[in-house]
């Protein structure tokens, strides 16, 4: 076991880990931060992704040694607007992949505040939504960012 410094949604923590442990399982198991969820365990999906240092990434191969040091986000730990436009917009239907796309959201407004729609659908690329939501996804990150009003199309 080793002992990983790291910020977990701006609180310091030391993580004994094994030397292979992912960040998904030390987030999930360890610190009970349950918003990161394992869908295909191959960085493939998007429904894992977190922070590390502002950019968005699977944590589901993410090895815990990697972000020693580092600054990770989960969903629990971003802005409330940006969950209250999912909410608004209905961007969830069963719910599975929207940690994942709010963060990947997150991190396209960190660096980009006023995303096109095309920026938004390009960032958020690599996030499977089997319930077909994305249409919806897409207008709460536009709304999010300011550049749509309440129930407007794309």
């Amino acid at each position: 076991m080793t002992a990983i410094r790291v910020s977990i949604n701006d609180v310091e923590h030391v993580v004994r880990a094994a030397p292979g442990a992912r960040l998904l399982d030390v987030l999930r198991d360890e610190l009970g931060l349950k918003g990161a969820r394992l869908g295909c365990g191959a960085n493939q999906c998007g429904a894992c992704h977190v922070l590390v240092d502002g950019r968005s990434m699977a944590a589901c191969d993410t090895p815990m040694w990697s972000v020693q040091g580092k600054a990770v986000t989960t969903v629990e730990g971003l802005d409330a607007r940006l969950r209250q436009a999912f909410v608004d917009e209905q961007a969830a239907q069963c719910g599975y992949c929207s940690s994942g796309m709010l963060v990947a959201a997150a991190a396209l407004l960190r660096s980009q505040p006023r995303p096109t729609e095309a920026e938004v659908r390009l960032a958020l690329d690599g996030h499977l939504c089997r319930c077909g939501a994305h249409n919806r996804i897409v207008r709460a990150v536009l709304r999010a960012a300011g550049g749509l009003a309440a129930g407007a199309q794309p």
